[in-house]
């Protein structure tokens, strides 16, 4: 799971969306909170990196990670950008053949 949450971070902070994309299954799901929408598959992840990573300049920091099971984790993460500075939760789950199927994200 670290592994996938590494490639993750290092990627969304190149701005490699294509190389973002490559840990997400081809129909996942990132139910944001926080900003009140969910993106569904290759072309909603795709809109979300591009829209809240690459457009806000987002840089993120792993603070913690928490391995609730072989395919669940609770990731803290530090964001900096042009929004300024917050700290958010992912809740993670992988699917049976290593990539991200959900992430339900949300700020503290």
């Amino acid at each position: 799971m670290q592994t996938i949450v590494e490639s993750f971070i290092r990627t969304a902070n190149a701005f490699d969306v294509d190389g973002a994309l490559g840990v997400f299954a081809s129909d996942a799901v990132i139910d944001d909170v926080s900003v009140g929408d969910a993106f569904v598959g290759q072309d909603g992840v795709r809109g979300y990196l591009e829209r809240f990573f690459v457009g806000y300049n987002t840089r993120s920091k792993l603070l913690s990670l928490e391995a609730l099971d072989d395919r669940n984790v609770t990731v803290r993460l530090d964001f900096t950008g042009e929004f300024g500075h917050e700290i958010g939760v992912f809740k993670i789950v992988v699917n049976a053949g290593g990539l991200i199927e959900r992430i339900d994200a949300d700020l503290e």
